[in-house]
């Protein structure tokens, strides 16, 4: 869980249109934050320890992507 996480659970939703954006954004960025440092640590394994979870390389490229 990321910094980011946390304090969105403690803080307030935003009432106006601006404040709902930028949370938003703020929040995408943190999912992009998290998934590039998956990403990054998954490609770091070896080919074997990568089949061993069930993983491929060509896998690493899909994980993460936004579907939004």
């Amino acid at each position: 869980m990321t910094a980011l996480d946390m304090l969105a659970t403690r803080l307030p939703q935003p009432s106006s249109a601006w404040g709902q954006w930028v949370a938003r954004a703020a929040w995408r960025l943190a999912e992009w934050r998290d998934a590039r440092q998956t990403r990054r640590a998954l490609s770091r394994l070896s080919a074997h320890e990568l089949d061993d979870i069930g993983l491929t390389r060509a896998d690493l490229d899909n994980l993460g992507r936004f579907r939004r």
